[in-house]
């Protein structure tokens, strides 16, 4: 058969083997050498454990006086309280009393996610509408603010772990090493654009540094799921995961991931990189905004095919922000619909309002503002423009979890504050 000129020999796995366990080898020795900087993996997996306890973040809180313990506590106590509105009477509030007798598509439950959280008291507010509205809170946050600002802020990047572990949803961080930080220099602004045909990229021995950051945010913080922007950083999140670092990593919708055929190399390499057990430090793969539902399923089927398919995650923008990014109207919920009926293990991003909401706003939601300071934010006086921005994110979020109701379909919300 011809496809049968497609088999990779044993003499070329023998020598790829060769380079990897070459103990000369320049490039992965240095990612050694990083590593050893925090211990050996079971001492980073320890300090990781230990820095993302609950009882111990609360306490990091207390001892700084940060303002948003209150709110945490104030959280923890709406749930307990079962404040939120259980999924069995959401979906009696979508479909009325028929909802008794409608069974719903479990096995294909489709993850409600959100972009971009910048700010920890948006997740109050979010919560505080989620109540006040009967509405449906994310199991999935993703977060872009400057890892270094967001340390500095009161505690904001311990209140927003632990608000993760209160409400029962995975998140999220984006690093700050990455190509926008100065380190490829041919980046700047919309002159510039050329420097972006290759992505943002990791230049250089920005590979390493990375690796270096998120190490450090991991046994620090215990944050162990971040964005991946670079195949380069994608194979050292595979490495690191091999050696015992219980690291996870997100591949960003800004690697451009556009067809089949990139989606089977990024999952091939995902799998032959997979521990003894089978797992894979990729948790999940944000396609293109350009993909359409035949994409989305053929690449569920790689991901099938290659026992990925409860593994690995695959994440499609509904919406996105309504400036700087995509041309507008951009919903793709008609092509969650269709793929949902058919796949499991599929999250929903909702990085904008709906299109026919924000076209309507004096401030509609612009991916920039990922990238403004917090201090230039309340000095122009736009962090309630901000703040309203993430609020219609979530309104399309629940807009998404009642068009998955009504067809039949089931997701995946904070499992902490939403009953089943």
């Amino acid at each position: 058969m011809e496809s049968e000129k497609f088999r990779i020999s044993k003499d070329t796995m023998e020598e790829i083997n060769g380079f990897l366990l070459d103990p000369g080898n320049p490039h992965l020795q240095a990612l050694l050498r990083v590593v050893a900087k925090y211990g050996t993996p079971e001492e980073i997996n320890a300090k990781a454990k230990e820095a993302r306890c609950f009882s111990g973040l609360m306490d990091r809180l207390g001892r700084m006086g940060s303002p948003y313990l209150e709110d945490l506590k104030w959280l923890a106590d709406q749930r307990d309280k079962g404040a939120f509105i259980p999924i069995s009477q959401y979906r009696r509030k979508i479909l009325g009393d028929g909802a008794t007798a409608r069974t719903f598509g479990e096995s294909t439950s489709v993850t409600l996610e959100i972009s971009a959280l910048q700010y920890f008291p948006f997740l109050v507010a979010e919560a505080q509408q989620a109540i006040d509205k009967g509405e449906i809170m994310p199991g999935r946050y993703i977060r872009v603010r400057k890892m270094k600002e967001q340390e500095k802020d009161q505690g904001d990047i311990l209140a927003v772990a632990a608000a993760m572990q209160i409400v029962g949803a995975s998140y999220v961080e984006t690093l700050d090493t990455k190509g926008t930080d100065g380190s490829n220099i041919h980046l700047g602004g919309p002159e510039t654009i050329t420097g972006y045909f290759g992505g943002i990229g990791q230049p250089n021995d920005h590979a390493l540094a990375w690796v270096d950051e998120l190490l450090y945010y991991f046994t620090r913080y215990g944050i162990n799921e971040v964005l991946n922007i670079n195949p380069g950083t994608v194979l050292l999140g595979y490495l690191l995961y091999r050696l015992g670092v219980d690291i996870r990593f997100k591949i960003s919708v800004f690697m451009g991931n556009d067809n089949p055929y990139v989606v089977l190399w990024t999952l091939m390499m995902a799998r032959m990189f997979a521990r003894k057990d089978g797992s894979t430090p990729l948790i999940g793969f944000n396609l293109s905004n350009s993909v359409d539902a035949d994409t989305l399923m053929a690449s569920a089927d790689i991901r099938k095919r290659l026992g990925l398919e409860d593994k690995v995650r695959i994440e499609h923008h509904i919406t996105e922000t309504y400036k700087s990014i995509v041309r507008q109207p951009y919903n793709r919920r008609e092509d969650l619909l269709k793929v949902a009926r058919l796949y499991p293990n599929i999250s929903a991003k909702h990085e904008g309002g709906d299109p026919e909401i924000e076209q309507t706003m004096d401030y509609p939601s612009d991916i920039l503002d990922y990238f403004r300071d917090k201090e230039e934010v309340i000095a122009s006086g736009d962090m309630d423009n901000l703040r309203n921005n993430y609020l219609k994110k979530h309104d399309a979020t629940n807009r998404t979890a009642e068009e998955l109701t009504r067809a039949g379909l089931s997701f995946i919300a904070a499992s902490n504050l939403h009953a089943r």
